[in-house]
C-alpha cells in the first residue's frame, strides 16, 4: 500500500482565545478523493489553508510526500496583477506544461482566456480560479466549495473531470450529490477535531447521528453520577473521612469533566413570516416570449403555477433563469403574450449575489434599518433574539456585513428574507455558502411554508428533496415544465443532454420537441436501467477520453508553431482537420459518459428506494 500524499497530525489553532481546531488529523492517499465536512465555522477552510501550506497552526505537523504537487482552490480568488485571464491560469501550471490544457479547461468553464480578470464577477473568477487548479493535473487537489456559481452541466462536466483525475482530492462542498458521487471517504470536522469515517458520503449522515446519540447517552450518564455524588455529599457523612475526601475530588472531576464537555453547535431556527393566502391561481403564463436582441430568451413557454407548487427552475448560465423569474413575477414585461398574476400576492426574495447587502452596513442595520425589533409571523421580537435563531452572537450586531464570512452573509440573507411577510417565496441559489445542517432546516421551512416557492438552484439533491414541478431550459429560448424533482425531469427527458454553448445548441430545439412528446419509445426504454453494453461502456470510456485528450495536446501544439502555416500549409492543414475530428469525437464521448453516469445515478436511487 502507497504511503499517504500528505498527512496533517495533531493540528491545533485557536482564533482570539478560542480553540478552532483542537487536535484535528487528515490523511489522503495517492488516488483517493475525500471529503471534509461540518459546520460554518467548524474551521473546514481553515484546515484546507493549513493542508495547503497557505496558513500555520499555532501546533501540529504537515507532511507532504517528496515531489507531490499541491494546487488549492479558494473560495475567494485573487486575480489582481495580472493582465488576462490566461495568464493567471498559465501562472499555475508546472514548467513543462503548455497552455492548451488551462485553454481548453477555461473554454469548457466559458471563460474568455483573453479577458481581463478585473471587471469579471466572483463567479467566474472562481471558475478561472478552477481553471488554475485543474489544469495542470496536481498530485493533490484541494477544492474549497467549488460548485458554487456553477450551473448543472458545469457541474456535472467537473464530477467527470474529478473522477477521471489520477491525482488525490480533498474536497469541501455543501452540495450532498456532488458528495455522494464523488467521495470515497469522510473527514467529519467537529468541534475542532476530525473524524473520520471510509466509505461513501450516503452513508454519513447516519453515522454522524449515531455518533451524536452515543455521546448524548454519555453525558447522561455523567450527569446522572454527578447528581448522585451530590446527593451523597449533601447527607454530610462524616465517618471514615479520608475515604470520603477522595470521593469529594472524585465529584470535582466529575464536574470539570462535565463543563469541559462542549456540546454539539447550535442549530438555525427558521420561522416565516406569513401573511394572508393567496388566491388558487398564483401566476398563468401564456405563450410569453422574450428576446434581448436577436437572441431567444424565452420562447413561446405558458404554464399555470397553483397555490402550495413548489417549482424549481433550471439551466445552465446565460440561459434566462433570472428573465423568467422577473417576468414570472411581475418584475420584467415580456415581449408578447400574457402573464397573469394571483390576488393578494407578497412576494419576498432572496438574492444570490447578495447585492442588496452593502458591506458596510451593519448585521443589526441589515435585519432592522437602524431599529431594535422585527416582527416574524405577527410576533414582534427583539433583533439579537432573532439573530440567535440564524446561529449570530449578540456581539455581531455591530458588525460590518463585509466581515462575514460567505456562510454568515448567506444565512444572513435568508433571515432578511424570511423577515419578509410573504405568500410566494423567490429563492435564488439559497444554498450557496450553506451547511448541511442549515441546508436540511431550509428544506424543512419549504415544506411547511404556507405559500409558493420559486426556487432557482443547481442543487441536484436540494431540487430532488424539495420541489414539486421543474422548469428547464432546453435551449434556444425553450423551457418546458416536468412534474416532480430534478431526478424526476431526468427521467422524463431520457437523460441529460448537454447544451453545445449557453442558451443552447444545434438540435436543441427538435430535443425539446421530442421531450414534450415523452421521447421516443426507444429512449423510454432505456431509461430505466444499464444494459451490459452500457456498464462496458462506463468502464472503457473514460480511458478513451484519455487517449483522445493525450492526442489532442501536441496537435495544439503543433498548431501553436508560429511559422507552421508559412513554411508548411498542408501540415498546417492536416493537423487542423485532426484536430477538429479529435475535439468532436472528444466531445461526443464526453456527452455519451455523462448520460451513462446519469443513468446510474438514476439506477441506484431506484435500488435505494426498493430496500
Amino acid at each position: 500500500m502507497a504511503p499517504p500524499a500528505l498527512t496533517l497530525t495533531d493540528i491545533r489553532l485557536s482564533l482570539g482565545g478560542a480553540p478552532l481546531l483542537d487536535g484535528a488529523e487528515l490523511m489522503v492517499s495517492p488516488g483517493e478523493r475525500v471529503c471534509l465536512v461540518g459546520r460554518n465555522g467548524s474551521g473546514k477552510s481553515t484546515l484546507l489553508k493549513i493542508a495547503a501550506g497557505i496558513n500555520d497552526p499555532d501546533s501540529g505537523d504537515r507532511f507532504v510526500q517528496p515531489g507531490q504537487t499541491i494546487r488549492y482552490l479558494a473560495q475567494e480568488p485573487d486575480l489582481s496583477g495580472y493582465d488576462s485571464v490566461i495568464a493567471y491560469v498559465a501562472d499555475g501550471l508546472d514548467p513543462t506544461d503548455g497552455e492548451h490544457r488551462a485553454r481548453r479547461l477555461l473554454e469548457k468553464l466559458a471563460i474568455n482566456p483573453e479577458a481581463d480578470p478585473a471587471p469579471l464577477s466572483g463567479g467566474e473568477k472562481r471558475r478561472a480560479a478552477l481553471a488554475r487548479a485543474l489544469a495542470p493535473r496536481p498530485d493533490i487537489l484541494l477544492l474549497d466549495e467549488p460548485t458554487n456559481h456553477l450551473d448543472l452541466p458545469t457541474i456535472e462536466w467537473l464530477e467527470g473531470e474529478l473522477k477521471r483525475m489520477e491525482g488525490a482530492l480533498i474536497l469541501v462542498s455543501h452540495d450532498r450529490r456532488f458528495l455522494e458521487n464523488l467521495a470515497q471517504a469522510v473527514i467529519w470536522l467537529d468541534r475542532g477535531q476530525a473524524r473520520r469515517m471510509e466509505g461513501g458520503f450516503a452513508n454519513f449522515e447516519e453515522w454522524r447521528e449515531q455518533i451524536l446519540h452515543e455521546e448524548e447517552e454519555a453525558g447522561r450518564r455523567l450527569k446522572k453520577k454527578i447528581e448522585q455524588e451530590t446527593e451523597w455529599l449533601h447527607k454530610g457523612v462524616t465517618a471514615r473521612r479520608k475515604r470520603n475526601m477522595g470521593r469529594l475530588r472524585n465529584l470535582n472531576k466529575l464536574r470539570a469533566e462535565r463543563r469541559e464537555q462542549i456540546g454539539p453547535s447550535g442549530t438555525v431556527s427558521m420561522t416565516v413570516s406569513d401573511v394572508k393566502t393567496s388566491g388558487k391561481r398564483v401566476i398563468e403564463v401564456e405563450h410569453v416570449t422574450k428576446s434581448y436582441g436577436e437572441t431567444p430568451v424565452v420562447d413561446d413557454f405558458s404554464m399555470r403555477i397553483l397555490r402550495g407548487d413548489r417549482v424549481g427552475i433550471v439551466g445552465p448560465n446565460g440561459a434566462g433563469k433570472t428573465t423568467i423569474v422577473r417576468m414570472l413575477t411581475g418584475g420584467l414585461a415580456p415581449d408578447s403574450g400574457k402573464v397573469t398574476l394571483g390576488t393578494n400576492l407578497e412576494i419576498a426574495t432572496l438574492d444570490q449575489m447578495r447585492a442588496s447587502l452593502k458591506p458596510t452596513i451593519t448585521l443589526q442595520q441589515a435585519l432592522t434599518g437602524d431599529g431594535e425589533w422585527v416582527e416574524i409571523g405577527g410576533e414582534r421580537r427583539h433583533v439579537m433574539s432573532y439573530m440567535r435563531d440564524f446561529l449570530f452572537a449578540p456581539n455581531q450586531a455591530r458588525t460590518p456585513i463585509g466581515k462575514l464570512s460567505g456562510g454568515e452573509r448567506g444565512r444572513l440573507m435568508l433571515a432578511r428574507a424570511l423577515a419578509q411577510p410573504s405568500n410566494l417565496l423567490v429563492l435564488d441559489e439559497p444554498t450557496n455558502d450553506l451547511d448541511l445542517e442549515t441546508l436540511d432546516l431550509l428544506q424543512e421551512m419549504i415544506a411547511d411554508y404556507p405559500g409558493t416557492v420559486l426556487l432557482v438552484s443547481h442543487d441536484r439533491d436540494f431540487l430532488d428533496r424539495t420541489v414539486t414541478a421543474v422548469i428547464h431550459a432546453e435551449g434556444d429560448g425553450r423551457w418546458l415544465p416536468y412534474a416532480g424533482g430534478y431526478t424526476d425531469m431526468l427521467a422524463q427527458r431520457g437523460g441529460p443532454r448537454q447544451v453545445d454553448s449557453v442558451g443552447g445548441g444545434k438540435g436543441a430545439r427538435k430535443k425539446a420537441g421530442s421531450a414534450k412528446s415523452g421521447g421516443t419509445p426507444d429512449a423510454k426504454s432505456k431509461q430505466g436501467a444499464l444494459s451490459f453494453t452500457d456498464r462496458h461502456r462506463l468502464e472503457t470510456l473514460p480511458g478513451e477520453i484519455e487517449a483522445l485528450e493525450a492526442k489532442i495536446e501536441p496537435l495544439l501544439e503543433k498548431l501553436g508553431e508560429p511559422d507552421l502555416y508559412e513554411s508548411d500549409p498542408d501540415a498546417f492543414q492536416r493537423a487542423t482537420d485532426a484536430l477538429a475530428a479529435a475535439q468532436e469525437a472528444l466531445s461526443t464521448l464526453e456527452e455519451e459518459w455523462m448520460r451513462l453516469e446519469a443513468l446510474k445515478e438514476g439506477e441506484a436511487l431506484k435500488e435505494g428506494e426498493a430496500s
